[in-house]
């Protein structure tokens, strides 16, 4: 909401010095978020001119202009930038003659754009200053014409030559913008805004609804019939009529209401046009009106028909749903309520006798509406929100005397007044229960004081009970209805600033799941190992889904099943994930469009699996409307039919791992650094991964591993295969061909796992053991074997068969060529021994070795390499 300071001083008492800062500063105050300060960008001397000849000059290029001459200030006066009180003036514009006050911007001054006015030649001539139209200045978009305030309605006396113009047309106003929550519909008004100022500073409060002196009206037909409620509550529960006749559609929009409507937020349309936005800006209640030569009998307020079609104002035929709520005449559809006026009734430039129409709709009814037909409106903005079911009088009356005053109409007679009575819930509020909830010391007069404040009327509770309150709110609040409602309010007016900072105090016992923990130890552990940690929305399209299949274990032959979405936010992706790998990818294509080449990223986050094969199974055919509270059998088959949503950890290598340095060729990224992550990842929990050759959709068929977990006794009891392990991810790197559909430059090594899996498989207490303090043994291990027995069941093998005295055991190198018979492959392993209780001598390891070797012939023919 942008609220210009000079209508805000209009209904509460303002600082003669205040500033925008000040007001942002006493609204925050009673909770509203500070946006921004709005202004007319135009500084300088911009001054009223009075044009004293004008003569016209065609020109060789084929355009004819005018040499003015213009008083800019009183005769024999200096002129506001210090010059001559007449200057000679070039213009473009012929909508003007001699005798005519205009807006002049004098050299020195700035228009919005930076636009800086001097005198410059042109034309043959020295222009010595601009006459202003209305674009220029921000005003309109009018630019075939200048500004003639001769024609806008002004005091004479108002528009002597030299007279400050910024002043006169109200471009040296100022509007603070402020953030209302949806819940504080009542806020989107210079009267909400000024009372919450008052409540702020204590200033004095105008309410400008109760200024207007109603006038009652009968005649005109209106009916509500509503046949079909939503949550038994009727479409519309008012609406006021009034007539206008006689007005002139030529009349300009004053300059001072155009400027308050441009800061605002909202252009200048036609003089009845602006009037009704600038009520609805002043008290909150939208209007609409009607040309009342186009109605044909009385206004029926009803539900659409099947089949019927509206032509809105923006001219587009809609088809109607039966819940849209309509505004009808005795021909049909006139208007979708509380959203868009029809064409067919629509006042124009030939418009001289109208109603206005102040209504008070549902605001389920018009969410849904505007939202249905994608037709957001200030109007719907409020109506959703909840509008004062009471200002609509004063709404209709206020319109009625603007176009009176402005538009030379005469108030007529004919309306009515369809107002349903206002019956205001009663909220008992026990006293104890404010200071319980916020933790503060209000006293009862504080609390008391806040609640009046803020318009409702406190009566005492039943049987003299002095800590029971019934309070009653203001027909402005829809919002409070309950007593965690009231009590929010008396902090925001007594202050947030009474309420302690105090940290609760956690139960004795309580603290991170193991779960929990384990999650945060394998993200610290992986993002210090440097990687950067990503996050990216959980939405995926079906070519995602097509590529990257649902992430840890993949069979390319068949099709990805996933939770759809019935209203995605991107109608691209409107699937929930099944696999992490789409959004790293997302992430890396942003940054390499950046030009930063060198990523080692990595996500942690949630999957979603279908309940049922394809996807089906996920929702329920009882789902209720908005804003009806479901039943707990409907809440249970909701959450049962929630998608299984695993914990997951990706991540995604491209460019160097190591950079060019002098005397050192750059590194990149490939598959060992992807499986080396995933191991750090699996090792921060506790967990060793085993390798295996593996394949994935989206993965290079020779460089993909498959990793599993060998099942812990001390894990949890899941099955495995028949060597005790369950595969819980992939890494590798990715397809050529996909890396280069994806633009991602060179080789891009990844992978994924399962976390939650992991954990559940890891020991539940890691085994440790005593540091020893002898020194190791190391030597070095070839193996050759048949070129397609993996190297991890080798050093598997090779590690049981060696027995206790070996501690640890790496693969080095994987070789095949040259000495190595076809078909084989040289497998070396760096072996380290060591003793817990002794210094171990070279023949106890060598003896260890070949008890390993020994293992591995026994198990795959392996012979050792001398």
């Amino acid at each position: 909401m942008r609220v210009p300071l000079s209508w805000l001083g209009e209904y509460v008492s303002l600082p003669a010095d205040v500033t925008p800062e000040q007001v942002h500063a006493e609204l925050v105050r009673v909770g509203f978020e500070e946006e921004s300060v709005r202004r007319f960008e135009v500084t300088g001397p911009v001054v009223v001119g009075e044009v004293l000849s004008r003569e016209p000059e065609e020109h060789s290029n084929g355009k004819t202009v005018n040499w003015c001459q213009v008083r800019v200030a009183p005769e024999g006066e200096t002129a506001a930038d210090g010059g001559a009180d007449v200057r000679g003036i070039v213009c473009g514009a012929h909508n003007f003659e001699a005798g005519d006050k205009v807006v002049v911007t004098l050299p020195g001054a700035v228009l919005p754009g930076g636009f800086a006015i001097a005198a410059r030649r042109t034309y043959g001539h020295v222009s010595d200053g601009m006459i202003a139209s209305a674009r220029e200045l921000s005003l309109g978009d009018d630019h075939d014409g200048i500004i003639v305030l001769t024609r806008l309605g002004f005091d004479p006396a108002e528009l002597t030559p030299g007279t400050d113009a910024k002043a006169l047309l109200g471009i040296d106003d100022t509007a603070v913008e402020i953030n209302v929550t949806p819940d504080r519909g009542y806020a989107f008004s210079i009267r909400g805004v000024a009372r919450e100022y008052a409540h702020a500073t204590g200033a004095d409060y105008r309410d400008p609804a109760s200024a207007v002196e109603i006038t009652p009206a009968e005649g005109f037909p209106v009916r509500i019939a509503d046949e079909a409620p939503i949550r038994g509550r009727a479409g519309a529960s008012g609406f006021v009529t009034r007539v206008v006749r006689g007005i002139d559609p030529s009349r300009p929009t004053p300059a001072w209401m155009v400027a308050r409507l441009q800061l605002a937020g909202i252009r200048s349309l036609s003089l009845e046009v602006d009037i009704s936005n600038y009520v609805m800006l002043e008290l909150g209640n939208p209007l609409h009106v009607y040309d009342l030569n186009k109605l044909r009998g009385g206004i029926v307020v009803r539900r659409a028909r099947a089949g019927e079609t509206l032509v809105t104002l923006d001219g587009q035929e809609r088809r109607l749903d039966p819940e849209d709520l309509l505004i009808t005449d005795d021909r049909g559809p006139i208007g979708l309520a509380g959203v868009m006026g029809g064409d067919s009734t629509k006042a124009d430039g030939t418009t001289t006798d109208v109603l206005i129409e102040a209504a008070t709709f549902d605001p389920v009814t018009i969410a849904r509406s505007a939202r249905r037909h994608k037709l957001p409106s200030e109007a719907s903005k409020r109506f959703e929100r909840g509008v004062d079911p009471l200002v609509a009088r004063a709404a209709a009356q206020r319109m009625v005397e603007l176009l009176v005053q402005l538009a030379g109409g005469t108030a007529d007679t004919l309306g009515s007044d369809l107002v349903a009575p206002w019956d205001a819930p009663v909220v008992r509020l026990r006293l104890p229960r404010v200071n319980g909830l916020l933790g503060t010391d209000f006293s009862e007069e504080e609390i008391r004081g806040a609640i009046e404040m803020i318009g409702c009327s406190v009566a005492p509770g039943a049987d003299g009970d002095p800590e029971l309150l019934l309070v009653t709110p203001p027909s402005w609040r829809p919002d409070l209805s309950r007593a965690a409602d009231l009590i929010e309010e008396v902090a925001r007016i007594v202050g947030y600033d009474r309420i302690p900072s105090v940290l609760p105090v956690a139960p004795a016992g309580r603290g991170l799941t193991r779960e929990q923990r384990l999650l945060r130890r394998a993200a610290n552990t992986i993002t210090a190992a440097g990687l950067d940690e990503v996050q990216s929305y959980p939405f995926a399209s079906r070519a995602q889904l097509d590529a990257f299949g649902s992430g840890v274990a993949d069979d390319a032959e068949t099709a990805v099943q996933a939770v759809r979405l019935a209203n995605p936010l991107d109608g691209e992706t409107p699937f929930l994930r099944r696999s992490l790998l789409p959004g790293i990818v997302t992430a890396a294509q942003r940054n390499v469009s950046r030009g930063l080449t060198d990523l080692a990223l990595v996500e942690f986050g949630a999957v979603f699996e279908p309940v049922a094969a394809g996807g089906a199974g996920l929702g329920t055919e009882t789902v209720p409307p908005l804003a009806q509270r479901p039943s707990d059998e409907t809440l249970a088959e909701l959450n049962a039919s929630l998608p299984r949503q695993p914990h997951r950890a990706a991540g995604l290598l491209i460019g160097n791992a190591i950079a060019k340095q002098p005397g050192e060729p750059a590194r990149p990224f490939d598959w060992a650094d992807a499986l080396d992550a995933a191991r750090t990842v699996a090792g921060a929990v506790s967990a060793e991964l085993v390798v295996s050759q593996g394949s994935h959709r989206a993965f290079h068929p020779g460089r993909t591993a498959e990793l599993a977990v060998r099942v812990s006794e001390h894990g949890a009891d899941l099955d495995g295969d028949e060597g005790g392990l369950v595969v819980v991810g992939v890494a590798g790197e990715l397809l050529p061909e996909l890396a280069a559909e994806l633009h991602l430059p060179g080789r891009v090594a990844a992978f994924e796992i399962d976390l939650e899996r992991i954990i559940e498989l890891a020991p539940r207490e890691p085994e440790t053991g005593p540091l020893s303090s002898y020194p190791a043994a190391t030597q070095d291990l070839t193996l050759v074997v048949g070129a397609e027995v993996p190297a991890g069941d080798v050093r598997a093998v090779v590690v049981a068969g060696a027995g206790e005295l070996l501690e640890d055991a790496r693969l080095v190198d994987d070789y095949r060529g040259a000495g190595i018979a076809e078909g084989q492959k040289a497998i070396t392993l760096a072996l380290r021994f060591r003793a817990p209780d002794r210094t171990l001598k070279s023949e106890e390891a060598s003896e260890a070795k070949l008890a390993g070797v020994a293992a591995a012939e026994l198990a795959f023919g392996a012979q050792l390499r001398e």
